[in-house]
């Protein structure tokens, strides 16, 4: 009789270490996503972890939290496009998640020309 191998056979097996599985650009890049607090955070530990990755989505993640900050100060039509706003927020956490440098709809281009302070 022949042993085939099936989904279970590797429940015991090693895994990797945490440090291995562990990748701090993405980290970064994710937590730059939540709220001001959140990209001051990972501002400060793109200091010493720095990567293409964390910078791209700082940039983003910031870009996002101006023009949400701009349009909220602009009555009902302000806040309706502030859906936009998060839609655009939605998909570049996703793509943090996923360790894609992919710019946000609309304005991702903008953010990355003119926000290049962050290096």
């Amino acid at each position: 009789m022949r042993h085939t191998r099936s989904e279970y056979d590797n429940v015991f097996e090693k895994k990797a270490p945490l440090a291995e599985r562990f990748n701090m650009a993405t980290f970064i890049a994710v937590i730059s996503y939540f709220t001001l607090l959140g990209w001051i955070v990972a501002l400060v530990m793109y200091d010493k972890h720095q990567s293409s990755l964390a910078n791209f989505h700082l940039r983003q993640s910031l870009g996002l939290i101006i023009t949400g900050a701009i349009l909220s100060l602009i009555p009902l039509v302000g806040w309706a496009l502030n859906v936009v706003v998060l839609l655009a927020w939605l998909v570049g956490l996703c793509c943090a998640i996923q360790g894609k440098e992919y710019a946000v709809p609309l304005l991702g281009d903008f953010y990355q020309e003119h926000l290049d302070f962050i290096k």
